[in-house]
């Protein structure tokens, strides 16, 4: 598991790298540290690819702490990178989308850019209307986190850490974030461990926005791929995507994802949520057992034509789905391949939109002296 640094162009070296990791069952664990180019402030950044036994590639910037790529088999054994993203740090800086990004402070929504702790009011830049949105106008998507490669019992793993300061996009405290992304040695599963401890009350919500195509990055949409949740409600919204605080059972509704559907089959019905989304964008509720903080299955996701499947864990009590319904086409991703509508899906592991705002939602405030820690996995197979 040594740290081998190459000047590799970027394609080559994943390319080669894949090869070795779908070629060669027997190779060991390893991650290798390759260049990833310049920000626009002159800044350099790293990739950190981590590879395992079973054919599973994945690519990490210290931009963002951004999933840059994950590398899977089909049941052929065919090895596809199965996330949307850039080639450059360069191209993330000018992303508008979150493409694969740690995001924070605080992921998804908080209304009006406002929100009341210990009494206090606290103002947020706005960035979505009204609204904050992803930690703000230079959230953690933005930021360049310190890595390392860190010891693993279950295959190898790189440890991201940022120190946001106190007052950083408004929110109150100095922030110590960290996120450990493991891949398994015999197993093709990425585990995202996100830790944060503060100095003053805050609060706080981390989360991955990696967007999912099982079939390839750059294969098309995702509406004939299927998804079932273990989530019996869900949190309606208003026009500006913010919850109302209700939570609504999903029975008979569009949002009913218990058993497999396909993510197309209901996504343009007349239904008021899917205008506000433009299709799905929305929190599902978890089920739960009461006071149950362990891991659980959240979400399985399955493409037909390739046999993939990505089934998510977590600790969390919520998951946002999101269908790519503001991808249009116009930006171009690695290899230059343009992403058109809904051609990924996003799981991202959460607390509750604009929980802050809402006293009957689980509570995001970290406090001093108190450790914020949640876990996800990412498990790829075939079937």
């Amino acid at each position: 598991m040594s740290v081998l640094r190459t000047g590799m162009v970027l394609f080559l070296g994943l390319t080669l790298m894949t090869l070795k990791a779908s070629g060669s069952p027997d190779s060991s664990p390893k991650v290798e540290v390759q260049p990833f180019g310049a920000i626009s402030s002159g800044q350099k950044t790293d990739l950190y690819v981590l590879s395992n036994r079973k054919g599973m590639v994945v690519a990490i910037t210290s931009y963002g702490a951004t999933i840059v790529s994950i590398k899977v088999p089909d049941r052929e054994g065919h090895v596809d990178d199965v996330t949307l993203g850039f080639d450059t740090a360069r191209g993330y800086e000018a992303g508008k989308a979150y493409f694969g990004a740690t995001i924070g402070r605080y992921g998804n929504r908080i209304a009006h850019g406002q929100f009341v702790l210990d009494g206090k009011t606290y103002t947020l830049p706005k960035n979505n209307g009204d609204n904050t949105l992803h930690g703000g106008i230079s959230g953690f998507s933005m930021k360049i986190w310190a890595a390392k490669e860190i010891p693993s019992k279950d295959g190898v793993a790189v440890q991201f850490t940022y120190v946001s300061p106190d007052g950083e996009e408004g929110f109150p405290g100095t922030l110590t974030a960290t996120v450990e992304f493991t891949l398994f040695k015999d197993k093709n599963e990425l585990k995202i461990d996100y830790k944060a401890s503060t100095d003053k009350p805050t609060v706080v919500n981390l989360t991955n926005h990696s967007y999912f195509n099982l079939a390839g990055q750059n294969q098309g949409t995702i509406l004939e791929q299927t998804l079932q949740l273990n989530a019996s409600r869900f949190t309606p919204v208003d026009a500006a995507l913010i919850p109302t605080g209700e939570l609504r059972d999903v029975k008979n509704t569009p949002f009913e994802f218990k058993q497999p559907v396909a993510i197309g089959k209901r996504i343009d019905d007349a239904d008021e949520q899917l205008k506000f989304g433009q299709g799905y964008d929305h929190n599902w509720v978890l089920d739960r057992k009461a006071g149950s903080s362990g891991l659980g299955l959240a979400a399985v996701a399955r493409d037909p034509k390739s046999g993939r499947v990505l089934e998510v864990l977590t600790t969390e009590p919520g998951v946002q789905i999101y269908t790519g319904n503001f991808l249009d086409g116009t930006v171009a991703g690695k290899g230059g391949y343009k992403y058109s509508r809904r051609s990924a899906f996003c799981l991202e592991t959460q607390h509750f939109p604009d929980s802050p705002n809402h006293a009957n939602f689980p509570s995001t405030t970290l406090a001093p002296g108190k450790e914020y820690r949640t876990t996800t996995i990412f498990r790829f197979s075939v079937k």
